[in-house]
């Protein structure tokens, strides 16, 4: 997909990835960028349009879609980690997780599948994480969230092939945002996990792994799962 000319729709856009998705959406030539948020007011990109959109709100989603019907490229980039498990974790949190990662982005893309269908087919990039496929004490909930939205994300792949929406998953570690300000690890600097993703719908991928860690994490899938999980924390 060609990003100049296009119009973009981003979730999460007042801070983070989100931020970045919208710069370099207007850097690249796209004709319009709907910035949404819960707080659209926290929204700083100089040349967006201003949409409020919570996620795990239908009506505020099918009001974004009514409001946006000339969208070619959906980014749901809109996300959260309340830092719970599964077996001793607030059941109100897990539920949190799965209600914003999968259940909103798939709110959102039923909303804008006919949307991008009358526009030519277009584009949805879905924001994951390595967490999709490995567990760590402390983020469970999170990472079975982002397991299901991976999964989703697949699943409409699929499904909407035959209006020619390409889908395009990104994955990645850490990035150097605040919901990862509390991890010492290593982490992708925003703009460049933003830049291998737009690189990707660019070239029509289905998959980006944007770092290291996520490539890792995805080759060690096809091996005993105890490999993993012995070694060192990375």
């Amino acid at each position: 997909m060609d990003i100049t000319g296009s119009v973009a729709l981003v979730t999460g856009a007042n801070r983070g990835l989100g931020r970045h998705f919208a710069e370099q959406l207007l850097e690249r030539g796209a004709t319009k960028v709907y910035a949404t948020s819960r707080r659209p007011e926290l929204v700083d990109v100089p040349g967006v349009e201003l949409l409020r959109v919570d996620v795990t709100d239908p009506d505020s989603v099918a009001a974004a879609a009514a409001a946006a019907g000339d969208v070619t490229l959906l980014v749901n980039n809109a996300g959260l980690s309340t830092g719970a498990n599964l077996v001793t974790g607030d059941l109100a949190d897990i539920r949190l997780e799965m209600e914003t990662h999968f259940y909103g982005t798939l709110s959102v893309v039923r909303a804008f599948a006919p949307v991008l269908a009358g526009n030519g087919g277009g584009a949805i990039v879905n924001v994951l994480s390595a967490l999709s496929w490995f567990s760590y004490d402390g983020s469970n909930a999170y990472a079975a969230a982002k397991a299901a939205e991976w999964s989703l994300t697949n699943g409409v792949r699929l499904e909407l092939t035959g209006q020619g929406t390409l889908v395009t998953g990104v994955v990645l570690g850490a990035a150097d945002t605040d919901m990862s300000a509390d991890y010492a690890g290593p982490k992708v600097p925003p703009a460049d996990v933003v830049r291998a993703a737009l690189d990707g719908v660019q070239t029509g991928a289905w998959e980006v792994l944007v770092d290291d860690w996520s490539r890792h994490v995805k080759a060690s899938l096809a091996a005993d799962p105890n490999q993993f999980y012995s070694q060192p924390a990375a």
